[in-house]
């Protein structure tokens, strides 16, 4: 059987790994003017509630006799089958460590914001000044650290997504010879808009992924 080609299965839920709009420059007042503005407050990010899984297949029914074609939901399988639960969690502890670096690098550079706006009319230009450039280090290197570890994420994403294909690919192939089928289609992807859902092989397939992988 041609090898199958997933396309993002494995659900990447959690804490988005984003900044919030504190970070916008704020110009702080000149020396000898009294400071109206107050400090900007931290911006939480917010939190998203994980991907409901999707619901089970339909009822089973027995599979068509000499049937030559049968479907699976690669979304079913990755959110049900312990492999893709494994696979998930891992992002989200990721996600999760990562998230709280970002935020000590946020408070810390909103912390620096705000005491250059309350203490800017006391301060000696020089001494403004080189805050100023501290500031603008640590929003460039907070900026950094978002873009490193998006990239670090879609990579983990990336290389479990191959793995898990890896995995599951020989499972089908050994269901399809099994049946003497001719063609497996991923429904989501098919375009149909009703088949029969005794040609639905997802269950029969994730309990062989689970049973070779050893993890429940």
């Amino acid at each position: 059987m041609k090898r199958l080609t997933m396309m993002s299965v494995i659900a990447v839920v959690g804490i988005a790994l984003t900044v919030g709009p504190a970070f916008a420059q704020a110009t702080p007042p000149a020396a000898g003017q009294t400071p109206t503005q107050k400090p900007a407050e931290t911006a939480k990010p917010a939190e998203q509630k994980p991907t409901p899984a999707p619901a089970p297949p339909a009822a089973p029914r027995p599979f068509p006799e000499g049937a030559k074609i049968a479907y699976i939901d690669l979304q079913y399988i990755a959110s049900n089958s312990a492999e893709g639960k494994a696979a998930t969690a891992q992002i989200q502890e990721f996600t999760k460590k990562k998230q709280a670096e970002l935020e000590v690098k946020q408070k810390a550079l909103e912390a620096a914001r705000n005491k250059l706006l309350q203490g800017s009319t006391v301060m000696s230009d020089q001494a403004r000044s080189q805050m100023e450039k501290d500031i603008d280090k640590m929003t460039r290197e907070l900026q950094f650290a978002q873009q490193d570890a998006q990239s670090e994420q879609q990579s983990l994403t990336q290389e479990l997504q191959n793995q898990f294909q890896t995995k599951l690919n020989p499972i089908i192939d050994q269901v399809a010879k099994e049946k003497n089928l001719q063609l497996v289609l991923s429904i989501a992807d098919s375009g149909a808009v009703w088949a029969d859902t005794g040609l639905n092989i997802s269950a029969e397939v994730m309990k062989r992924l689970d049973a070779a992988s050893g993890k429940k």
